[in-house]
């Protein structure tokens, strides 16, 4: 099975010159821990919620709470992302992909085909697949008493 059977198609996307208050926004409108970053239809980075976090929640600084509503609405989205992120190709097999996430201990990333995103795999996606595989094991299992 390939990564392009399990991924989420057309990923919600957002761009380097966005606030981090609009990428919070459409993370939790959508229920997203992350969104690949594109710039003139071109993959440049990923940022997640513990990206956002860490720039809100410095505790080097001390702020009034009408100044948290500046920051988010004036930084912009490439001063906290992950330039570059790591991607795997749609037509790579899903233990590649499983693979990679774990060494590179990251939850999810974006999924090109032919230079273009085309998706996005996460750990839940994963975890869906993984379910479906031990549901259909448990079916044959169960028909086989």
């Amino acid at each position: 099975m390939r990564i392009r059977d399990i991924m989420t198609p057309d990923p919600v996307t957002i761009s380097p010159n966005h606030s981090i208050g609009a990428a919070l926004a459409r993370m939790r409108r959508g229920g997203f821990r992350r969104l690949p970053v594109v710039e003139k239809e071109k993959l440049v980075g990923i940022i997640t919620d513990r990206d956002l976090r860490l720039a809100m929640n410095s505790p080097f600084i001390m702020r009034e709470g009408w100044y948290d509503s500046y920051l988010m609405e004036h930084i912009e989205v490439r001063s906290c992302m992950t330039p570059d992120p790591i991607t795997v190709d749609a037509e790579e097999d899903i233990l590649s992909a499983v693979r990679l996430m774990r060494t590179q201990k990251i939850g999810g990333m974006p999924v090109i085909a032919d230079g273009a995103l085309v998706g996005i795999i996460t750990e839940t996606d994963l975890l869906d697949y993984l379910e479906q595989l031990l549901a259909a094991q448990a079916t044959v299992t169960a028909g086989s008493q």
